[in-house]
C-alpha cells in the first residue's frame, strides 16, 4: 500500500525517522552490509540530527560492485534491445511516479530542500526516465558513400561499465540525469552518492527491480570519497565516468580516468551570472533572480549567483530584490517553508566563512549576512545580497554554494559582458532584456554552456546541459548525453 506524504511527515515527527530505510549497499540485485562495520550518519539539516545510518562502502565492496556491474554487461545487456531497455525504463518511470510521495519525504530530509523543492525533483526524475525510455531504440548509425565496390557502415555500441559519481543537492535527479542515457545506451552503472544523501539512490534500486533491471545492471555504493570514490575512479573495468562536484575532485576524476584512458563528463562548479540590461522588467527580473540565487538556498551549480546590472535600474532592481528576499520563510523541510536549509554545517561555515571577510573588507550588504536560528535548529544562512561588489573580489571569482548575490554594476552591454565573462566558470548564464537584439547578442557574447533569456531557468531534459573553462568537460541531459555512453563503430566492406 502506497503511503502518503502526510503519513511519512505524520510518522517522521511522531518517531525522528522512517521505517524500512535503506541501510545497506546494493550490489547485483541483492542487499548485503559493506566490508567492516564502517557507517554512515545519515543527517537531516533543517534539525541537525541523526535520522538513520547507513554502510559506507569499502575498496572491496566497490570492486564486488565493478565486477557485477561488467558481468551483466557481458552476459546480455550489452546486446539487449531497445525495446526491451525502452520498456524497462518507462516501467521504472511508472514506478518512481507511483512512489513519489515517499521518494520526495526522504529526498527533503536527506537534503534540507522544502518537500516542494523535493518534490519537483522527484517529477524531473520520472519525465527524463521517460525520455531516455524513448531514446532507447534509436541509437543509429551512418553510412558512409565510399564510392562502387564499397559499403561503409557505423553502429552505436555501449560502453560498458560506467561510474557515477553523485552530488548532495540533487541526489535523485542527478543520479536519474546519468543512469537513464547510460541504461538506454545498454551500458550498466555502478553509483556513489554523496555520502550526506545515499537514500533515494539506493531506494532506486527497488524501483528497478520492481521494473524487472537485470541484476548488476544497478548497483549502489554509498560511502567516502576517499575510500569508495577514489577506488571507483582508479578501476580498469570502468569504461565512463559520470562527475558531478567540485573542481579540485573534478580534477583528481579526471586524472584518475587518465589513468585507464577513460572518457569523463565533469559538470563542476559555476559563478552564473544574470544580466539585468537597461530595459529589462523590473518585477520580472527581480522574481527571477530571487529563484535563480535562493531557489535550494543557493546551493546549484548553476544558480545565478551573480546579478550583473545596468547602473541606470541598479538601485531599483537591487531595491525589488531585497523587497523579494524578505518573504523567504526558512523552515524544516517537511513544513514547506519557502527557504530551506544548507545541506551540512560544514556548508554553513564555509558560506559564513565568505560573508565574514567580506565584512572586513567593507563589502556592502543590502540583506542578511548572517546564520539563522530556527525553531527546529539545523543549518540556515539568511538570503544575503552584495551589493556592488569589484571584479575582482572573492565574491565575484570564488563559488560560494549558498544563498548568496553578488552585485556587479555596469554602464554598457560590452561591460556588461565583460563582467559576465570575468571569472573562470562559464557554466550557465541569464539575460534580462525586452530588446530580443540586444539580448542575443548578449547572450552570443557570454561563455557559457547554457544562456536563458528572460526566464532564468528555462529549459528541460531535452537541453544539452554543462560547462566550459573550470566548469566541466561534456554535456548531460538531452540527445547529447547518449554519446557519453556510446562507442561508434565503423565498418567496411569490399566486394
Amino acid at each position: 500500500m502506497t503511503v502518503s506524504c502526510a503519513q511519512l511527515i505524520e510518522e517522521y515527527f511522531a518517531t525522528g525517522t522512517l521505517k524500512d530505510l535503506p541501510s545497506q549497499l546494493y550490489i547485483n540485485g541483492e542487499w548485503c552490509d559493506a566490508q567492516g562495520d564502517a557507517k554512515l550518519a545519515i543527517l537531516d539539516p533543517s534539525s541537525g540530527k541523526e535520522f538513520t545510518q547507513v554502510s559506507a562502502a569499502q575498496a572491496v565492496d566497490v570492486e564486488r560492485a565493478i565486477n557485477a556491474a561488467n558481468l551483466a554487461f557481458h552476459q546480455g545487456w550489452k546486446t539487449s534491445k531497445g525495446h526491451e531497455r525502452a520498456r524497462i525504463l518507462n516501467k521504472a518511470a511508472d514506478l518512481l511516479e507511483q512512489s513519489a510521495d515517499l521518494f520526495a519525504v526522504v529526498e527533503a530530509l536527506d537534503s534540507g530542500k522544502p518537500l516542494a523543492e523535493a518534490q519537483g525533483d522527484i517529477s524531473s526524475s520520472v519525465t527524463a526516465l521517460r525520455y531516455y525510455a524513448g531514446c532507447a531504440d534509436k541509437l543509429e548509425g551512418s553510412s558512409f558513400p565510399l564510392g562502387q565496390g564499397n559499403f561503409s557502415f557505423s553502429s552505436k555500441e555501449p560502453c560498458g561499465v560506467t561510474a557515477h559519481i553523485i552530488p548532495w543537492n540533487y541526489p535523485l535527479n542527478t543520479t536519474i540525469r546519468g543512469v537513464a542515457p547510460a541504461l538506454a545506451a545498454g551500458c550498466t552503472a555502478v553509483i556513489k552518492p554523496a555520502e550526506t544523501t545515499p537514500l533515494t539512490a539506493l531506494l532506486m534500486a527497488n524501483i528497478f527491480q520492481s521494473a524487472g533491471l537485470p541484476k548488476g545492471v544497478y548497483n549502489v555504493i554509498p560511502g567516502l570519497g576517499l575510500e569508495a570514490g577514489a577506488a571507483l575512479v582508479n578501476h580498469k573495468k570502468v569504461q565512463h565516468i559520470t562527475f558531478t562536484g567540485s573542481v579540485a575532485t573534478g580534477v583528481s576524476v579526471m586524472q584518475a580516468a587518465a589513468q585507464n584512458i577513460n572518457s569523463v563528463t565533469l559538470e563542476l562548479g559555476g559563478k552564473s551570472p544574470i544580466v539585468a540590461l537597461s530595459d529589462c522588467d523590473l518585477e520580472k527580473t527581480a522574481e527571477g533572480v530571487v529563484w535563480a540565487i535562493f531557489y535550494n538556498a543557493g546551493q546549484i551549480c548553476s544558480a545565478g549567483s551573480r546579478l550583473v546590472v545596468d547602473r541606470s535600474v541598479h538601485r531599483a532592481l537591487v531595491d525589488l530584490i531585497v523587497e523579494k528576499s524578505k518573504q523567504l520563510i526558512p523552515g524544516h523541510a517537511l513544513n514547506n517553508p519557502n527557504f530551506g536549509a544548507i545541506n551540512s554545517a560544514q556548508q554553513l561555515d564555509k558560506i559564513d566563512g565568505f560573508i565574514e571577510r567580506a565584512k572586513a573588507r567593507g563589502i556592502k550588504i543590502a540583506c542578511g549576512g548572517h546564520k539563522i536560528n530556527t525553531e527546529s535548529g539545523g543549518w540556515f544562512y539568511a538570503p544575503t545580497i552584495m551589493d556592488n561588489v569589484p571584479m575582482d573580489d572573492e565574491l565575484v571569482q570564488q563559488e560560494i554554494f549558498g544563498p548568496v548575490l553578488t552585485v556587479q554594476v555596469v554602464d554598457d552591454v560590452e561591460q556588461a559582458i565583460e563582467a559576465a565573462n570575468c571569472t573562470d566558470f562559464a557554466l550557465a548564464a541569464g539575460v534580462y532584456s525586452q530588446n530580443i537584439d540586444q539580448a542575443l547578442m548578449t547572450a552570443q557574447g557570454i561563455d557559457a554552456g547554457q544562456v536563458t533569456v528572460n526566464n532564468y531557468w528555462a529549459g528541460g531534459i531535452e537541453v544539452p546541459f554543462g560547462g566550459n573553462k573550470l566548469s566541466g568537460i561534456g554535456r548531460e541531459k538531452g540527445l547529447t548525453a547518449l554519446e557519453n555512453y556510446c562507442t561508434t563503430k565503423s565498418i567496411t566492406l569490399a566486394f
